[in-house]
């Protein structure tokens, strides 16, 4: 291998994973939009949006220099404001005005600034996920709001809800949380369906793609199988910390298996439970994601216009 064309990296990074930068590497190449793009951003349980953004801005300035076009991240916080008795380890006392506004909590100065899109309950999976509703409903007043969206970035508990998120609005995951309803599954959030006055319509279009840092699938329970069921197509990403003492790597691979595409999507950096924001070469394997599938949308897109603006005899 020619030195230079990566950092080095520790002997635990798997040779599969460097074939996987140097193919992001090599994708980097494609043009970016000519096009501003917006992307959701989905914070970790006990984060806010505020603390998030803090903690990927050196990852925001990465992606403002690879997208010259313009590029929005949008860092909303989840609406469920957690208690002490909720989190298992320290957190900090402070507390911030953007997320005190958020439901659930009072504004007293000990309470932690710690939230989360939903409460696990359980000891060992399969977990129950406690408010997911309304995390859900959270996320889909986002959209209607601040969207449209071209794709969504979480971490932990934040990447578990992207893939969740992404799953929602592609085009028949609703006939497949009503199956799954009469079994015992949930039901299909009416908050991402839009009424047009003349029928209803999905809230918003399909996202383009979906990264996730050690993110998980929920397991074990019917619950949660719309989700999963059909295999998400969503082009998503997937990065996962070899030292993750928080997230086994069983539950992220969870989640990689119930991806229609996971060849070459996941990348392994040799870490901890974080967002690598700043390491070159994973930085790279992002922004090389994001290209390739957003050339690749925008290609799909000028074809399909093309093909309506065809003068046919039918």
């Amino acid at each position: 291998m020619r030195s230079g064309i990566i950092p080095a990296l520790p002997q635990n990074i798997r040779l599969k994973n460097i074939l996987t930068l140097l193919h992001r590497r090599r994708m980097a190449q494609a043009p970016p939009p000519k096009r501003p793009i917006k992307v959701l951003m989905l914070h970790g349980f006990t984060q806010s949006g505020p603390l998030f953004h803090a903690k990927t801005r050196a990852l925001e300035k990465n992606l403002q220099k690879a997208f010259p076009a313009g590029i929005t991240l949008s860092y909303p916080t989840a609406p469920i404001r957690l208690a002490r008795t909720d989190i298992p380890f320290p957190v900090s006392t402070t507390s911030t005005t953007s997320s005190s506004t958020n439901e659930g909590g009072a504004d007293a100065e000990d309470d932690p600034d710690a939230w989360a899109w939903w409460r696990r309950k359980g000891d060992s999976e399969p977990y129950v996920y406690e408010g997911i509703e309304q995390g859900l409903d959270k996320l889909a007043e986002v959209l209607r709001t601040e969207g449209p969206f071209d794709g969504v970035i979480g971490f932990s508990q934040g990447g578990a809800m992207a893939a969740m998120l992404a799953s929602l609005l592609e085009p028949t995951r609703r006939e497949a949380f009503e199956k799954l309803y009469e079994v015992g599954g949930l039901a299909y959030p009416e908050s991402f369906t839009a009424d047009t006055g003349y029928a209803e319509s999905a809230l918003h279009t399909p996202l383009k793609f979906a990264v996730c840092y050690s993110g998980f699938a929920a397991r074990g329970v019917d619950t949660y199988r719309g989700f999963y069921e059909p295999k998400i197509s969503t082009p998503m990403l997937h990065f996962l910390g070899t030292l993750d003492a928080v997230v086994e790597e069983s539950r992220s691979l969870a989640l990689v298996e119930r991806c229609e595409e996971s060849e070459g999507r996941v990348v392994y950096h040799p870490g901890g439970h974080f967002l690598p924001s700043s390491q070159k070469a994973y930085v790279s394997a992002l922004i090389g994601f994001m290209k390739e599938v957003l050339h690749k949308a925008e290609g799909e897109t000028k074809e399909e216009e093309s093909v309506h603006n065809m003068d046919v005899p039918f």
